[in-house]
């Protein structure tokens, strides 16, 4: 399976350092950094915005990151996001039937592994992640029980951030990089 269109053949010095960062990094091909140079605008957007995405941060660790990943991912529907986001999930401590829940296969008030907040994150993810965007105000009220407004703001931009990859990925029919190989 390839893309719906290849890498420009000259990529700019500026951009060839930052894709072969992110292929140190990642240790696979970035097709998505490597299609993106034929607008440099956007390669270097999406590089910056790649490079802020939290990982850690205060009570939202990165298992609880790494789930709100998945489920925007799974949410998108997107095979890139699906791979790249679950890749070494299990190392953070998400099982099979966590997966099963993120997928939408099994109900997560099921999943007795799932804390409270880790449940709220991922139902605010699925909300984010659909069009158009509904939030009840007594969900939100929930939510703002449970999350201060920086883990708001975080859980909101790295479920916003999936989303922005998993639509430009899909836009251009990259196909997944290998990660679960």
């Amino acid at each position: 399976m390839t893309a719906f269109i290849e890498p420009p053949r000259k990529i700019s010095f500026l951009l060839r350092v930052g894709i072969w960062v992110s292929e140190k990094i990642t240790g696979r091909t970035m097709l998505p950094a490597r299609i993106l140079a034929w607008y440099p605008k956007a390669a270097l957007g999406s590089g910056v915005l790649e490079s802020l995405v939290a990982h850690h941060d205060g009570k939202l660790d990165e298992r609880m990151l790494q789930l709100v990943r998945m489920a925007a991912s799974f949410a998108a529907a997107c095979p890139f996001c699906i791979d790249m986001n679950s890749y070494e999930h299990a190392s953070l401590g998400i099982d099979a039937e966590e997966v099963l829940a993120l997928r939408g296969q099994l109900d997560l008030e099921s999943v007795s592994t799932f804390s409270a907040r880790e449940r709220l994150a991922i139902q605010y993810t699925r909300l984010v992640s659909q069009t158009p965007l509904k939030f009840h105000p007594d969900f939100i009220e929930q939510v703002k029980t449970n999350f201060d407004e920086r883990e708001m703001v975080i859980l909101a931009s790295t479920a916003a951030q999936v989303n922005y990859w998993a639509r430009l990925i899909q836009a251009l029919g990259i196909p997944p990089a290998g990660f679960s190989e």
